[in-house]
C-alpha cells in the first residue's frame, strides 16, 4: 500500500512539474505592421494601440522593385507621415521583390545597401526618430536568389553597426531551409500566413489554413534563428473567371458579395448577372473566394507554434494596422492573439 501510495505522490509531482513547464509565461511584446505609403493613424486607433499596450509598429519604409525599363533597381512607394507616430518602438521594414534579386549581380549589392542605407536614414532624419534600434528586411527569396540576397543582409549589417537587422521568414522558407538557406541576420519574424496556392480553386484559405500550417512546421525546431511571430487580421477575395485565376481584390466585404452572387460553398460565391461593386467589374458565373483572418484559425495555430517556443522573450506582430481592423476585431480578441503564445 505505501508503494502505490509512493507512486500515486511520485505522479503527481511529475504532472504537476510538467504542468508548470507547459505554462511558463513568455514575454511577450506585442506589435503592429503599418503597410500603407501614407502614415495617418486617427485618436480612435492611438487610444486603442495604448489600450492594447502595444509596444511596437513595424513600418514600412519604401519598396525595391526591378525596373526592366532602366534595368535596375528602384525605391518605390516611400512611406510619407501625415500623422506622428504613437509613442512606442518604430522598426523600419523594407520590401524588396525576388525578381529584383533575380535580376541583379551579387556585385551590385554594395550600391544598392548603400542607397538603402541613405534613404532609410532620410526617412528617420526627417520624422524625429532617433531611437531606432532594428530594421527588418522583407522578401520572399528562394533558392535561385539566396546567395545574393545573403549577400545585400551582410553588407547591410557590416555598413550599419548601430542596428541590429531581421528578416522575414515565410512557412516555405522555414520548412526546406536547407534549399533556402537561413539569413544572416539576428532576428527572424515568422510570417504566419499566406500560406496556401492562391490561384488554385481547390484551396479553401490562402491567408490562414491550420492545417497547412501544420505542414510546414516540421523543421521548426532546427531552425538557427530565434524567432518572432506574425499573424494575420485582413481579408481578401480571390476572383476566378472560367475556372481560372483572374485576380485579387481588396476592400470587397462578404456582405457586398453576396448582394450580386450566390453562396456555393461556404466562402465561394457564384455571379448571378454582370454587376459592378466598389469599382470592380463582374461577369456572370465568375467565382469569388472570400478569405478572411478567423480568430478561431490564428487561435490554432498559436497552439501549433507553442510546444516548439523556444525563446523566453519574443514579439507577436499583427498584420496590419488599419481602422477597419479595430472594427472587425474587438479588443477582448486582440487580447486573446496577443496573449496566445504567452
Amino acid at each position: 500500500m505505501f508503494n502505490k501510495l509512493l507512486f500515486f505522490y511520485l505522479l503527481l509531482g511529475f504532472v504537476s512539474f510538467s504542468c508548470k513547464e507547459n505554462t511558463k509565461d513568455h514575454n511577450v511584446n506585442r506589435a503592429f505592421y503599418y503597410w500603407k505609403s501614407k502614415f495617418s493613424i486617427d485618436s480612435s486607433s492611438t487610444h486603442s494601440l495604448e489600450k492594447l499596450n502595444v509596444q511596437t509598429l513595424y513600418v514600412k519604409y519604401f519598396d525595391v522593385v526591378w525596373d526592366a525599363y532602366d534595368q535596375q533597381p528602384k525605391p518605390v512607394a516611400t512611406v510619407r507621415f501625415q500623422t506622428p507616430p504613437p509613442s512606442c518602438e518604430i522598426i523600419p521594414t523594407i520590401f524588396i521583390t525576388n525578381e529584383t534579386m533575380l535580376n541583379m549581380q551579387s556585385s551590385e549589392m554594395d550600391a544598392l545597401a548603400e542607397k538603402m542605407l541613405q534613404l532609410i536614414k532620410s526617412v528617420t532624419k526627417n520624422n524625429g526618430f532617433d531611437k531606432i534600434r532594428q530594421i527588418q528586411i522583407d522578401c520572399d527569396w528562394n533558392a535561385a536568389s539566396k546567395e545574393k540576397y545573403f549577400k545585400l543582409l551582410s553588407t547591410l549589417q557590416e555598413s550599419d553597426s548601430d542596428h541590429i537587422y531581421s528578416a522575414t521568414i515565410r512557412l516555405h522558407q522555414l520548412k526546406y531551409a536547407d534549399k533556402t538557406g537561413v539569413p544572416p541576420v539576428s532576428r527572424g519574424l515568422l510570417m504566419c500566413y499566406n500560406m496556401g496556392n492562391i490561384k488554385s480553386p481547390r484551396t479553401v484559405n490562402s491567408i490562414l489554413d491550420p492545417e497547412e500550417m501544420q505542414k510546414y512546421t516540421s523543421g521548426y525546431l532546427d531552425y538557427a534563428l530565434p524567432l518572432d511571430y506574425a499573424f494575420p487580421l485582413f481579408s481578401w477575395t480571390v476572383l476566378f473567371r472560367n475556372h481560372q485565376y483572374a485576380g485579387l481584390l481588396q476592400n470587397l466585404t462578404e456582405n457586398e458579395i453576396s448582394n450580386i452572387a450566390k453562396k456555393v460553398k461556404p466562402n465561394v460565391y457564384e455571379v448571378i448577372e454582370n454587376a459592378n461593386v466598389n469599382g470592380y467589374s463582374f461577369l456572370k458565373d465568375d467565382l469569388l473566394r472570400f478569405e478572411d483572418s478567423k480568430v478561431d484559425d490564428i487561435l490554432t495555430a498559436s497552439k501549433l507554434l507553442y510546444p516548439k517556443l523556444q525563446e523566453d522573450s519574443f514579439s507577436v506582430v499583427l498584420y496590419h494596422l488599419d481602422p477597419l481592423m479595430f472594427k472587425t476585431y474587438s479588443d477582448h480578441e486582440l487580447e486573446t492573439i496577443f496573449n496566445s503564445l504567452r
